[in-house]
């Protein structure tokens, strides 16, 4: 790789050469001849007008094209997450809400372990979503839905990049560049192409916190399966498993505390986007912050800010505590290892 940094530097200086020159003669303020520049150094003082990239007319054209030729295919991803949305949706909202608060308690106490410490503030949470205002029930069901939905894309596309990554350095460089443009860009910036290729609602919702949220669940999982350690890689190879067979049994489940941390982490920052989500018709307690920051209602905002709180708490207590109950299990099996 040391011997090919050379031509990397230079093939880097092209592209900006590159894009000077395209920038200048795409111009329509550049000078008419290019002695000008050094005869008149005045735009020297401020940034010329003639060097600019045109990069918005490019995107916009490319967004056309890909609405024009291929807009059957986003159509078809747009019913089916709508109609996976709505039927969950559906089913958990017509369900008795004492069944719905049972289930998410016997979840959190089986995930933790049969904690009753995680246990009672995950109830105690559950039963605050509706105390707090009868309508917060049925609209934390559709925000819990459309994260669910969302961390289930996460978790189907997210692993499997990050197991790639880890196995394959090229790859990982080849990617770590999109996933810092990934969490670098401003999470409203996901809108837009969103409602051009799905439309207003739940949709683009659900493809925002894909986009926004897989990040860390990708770096995570990668970082969790290089630190396994060489010597129990080593080991696995002198029992004769193959690649597949040192993948399934021995590194992802020495990695899994390391995903479980993404899982969180990837869970948290989907709850981040139900605000900015709620700003492009997408139903649930977002909305209820929307409204209050609209008619300048303190109270409205911060009851449902309150209740996005809560939620949070639920999602981090159950995943967060399951996280460790692996971590315990990878260390005692460690022990065993090494007592071996």
């Amino acid at each position: 790789m040391e011997k090919y940094k050379k031509y990397i530097n230079l093939i880097y200086l092209a592209i900006f050469v590159g894009m000077v020159v395209m920038a200048y003669t795409t111009s329509k303020y550049r000078p008419e001849s290019v002695f000008v520049l050094f005869t008149d150094l005045s735009w020297l003082g401020d940034w010329p007008k003639w060097l600019d990239f045109p990069l918005m007319p490019f995107l916009n054209k490319w967004f056309d094209i890909l609405i024009v030729k291929y807009g059957i295919m986003f159509e078809g991803i747009n019913f089916f997450l709508l109609g996976i949305y709505g039927q969950m949706k559906n089913f958990l909202v017509g369900l008795p809400w004492p069944i719905v608060m049972i289930s998410v308690i016997l979840l959190a106490y089986f995930a933790s372990g049969k904690q009753m410490g995680t246990t009672i503030m995950v109830g105690f949470c559950v039963f605050f979503l509706g105390f707090l205002s009868p309508r917060y029930w049925d609209k934390c069901i559709m925000t819990t839905t459309i994260v669910v939905i969302g961390m289930l894309l996460c978790l189907v596309i997210g692993i499997p990049i990050g197991i790639a990554m880890a196995r394959n350095k090229k790859v990982r460089n080849a990617l770590l560049p999109i996933l810092d443009l990934m969490q670098t860009i401003p999470s409203f910036c996901y809108l837009i192409p969103g409602i051009l290729l799905f439309g207003l609602g739940a949709v683009p919702a659900i493809v925002a916190i894909f986009v926004y949220a897989v990040p860390p669940l990708i770096r995570l999982t990668d970082l969790g399966i290089r630190l396994v350690d060489k010597e129990v890689i080593e080991a696995a190879e002198a029992f004769g498993a193959n690649k597949k067979q040192k993948l399934w049994g021995v590194q992802l489940p020495l990695a899994l505390p390391n995903i479980m941390q993404g899982i969180n982490q990837c869970t948290m920052m989907s709850l981040a986007m139900v605000v900015i989500a709620s700003m492009i018709g997408t139903r649930g307690i977002g909305d209820e912050v929307l409204l209050g920051l609209q008619q300048l209602n303190v109270g409205m905002a911060t009851e449902a800010g309150i209740a996005i709180v809560l939620l949070a708490i639920i999602f981090d207590r159950i995943t967060q505590s399951y996280g460790e109950r692996m971590q315990e299990r990878v260390h005692h099996t460690k022990e065993k290892v090494k007592l071996k």
